[in-house]
């Protein structure tokens, strides 16, 4: 048996309105939220007492970002906000986009902060950003 598709990766957030709306001022839509709680979702993610709002985002393809905001058990900051780039762990997510110069300066306007940027002779542009809760943002333009 084979992986037949990835379906969503999860970001566990403190502040969720300044995350979804990052999120969405880069292109991505919200797809629906809830609350879970109860015993069944603790069993499932090994936790007691849980109770959390769920925002499920999707890229314009279909991918899924989940941004789970913990109201019990309260979350736990691992490592520094502003982790650099080879902290241990998933570091950041990708976008493909068509005018990286354009979403860099709305995306600042937004509060992002510009990590750095590079250009793969004339096949591609990239740009690092980090964005609210530490999140690192990958932005990929290819050229001609």
């Amino acid at each position: 048996m084979t992986v037949k598709r990835m379906d969503n990766v999860l970001i566990v957030v403190d502040d969720l309105e300044a995350t979804k709306a990052f999120f969405i001022e880069l292109g991505l839509r919200l797809e629906g939220e809830t609350t879970v709680e109860g015993p069944l979702v603790g069993r499932l993610i090994g936790l007691e007492d849980v109770r959390a709002t769920l925002a499920m985002m999707r890229t314009p393809d279909g991918q899924g970002i989940e941004l789970d905001k913990f109201h019990t058990p309260d979350a736990i900051r691992f490592g520094p906000v502003d982790a650099p780039v080879n902290t241990l762990g998933i570091r950041r997510i990708m976008f493909s986009v068509n005018d990286i110069d354009a979403v860099v300066a709305r995306m600042r306007t937004h509060g992002a902060e510009l990590i750095g940027e590079m250009q793969y002779g004339d096949t591609y542009r990239l740009a690092y950003l980090r964005g609210p809760e530490g999140i690192i943002v990958g932005l990929a333009e290819q050229l001609g």
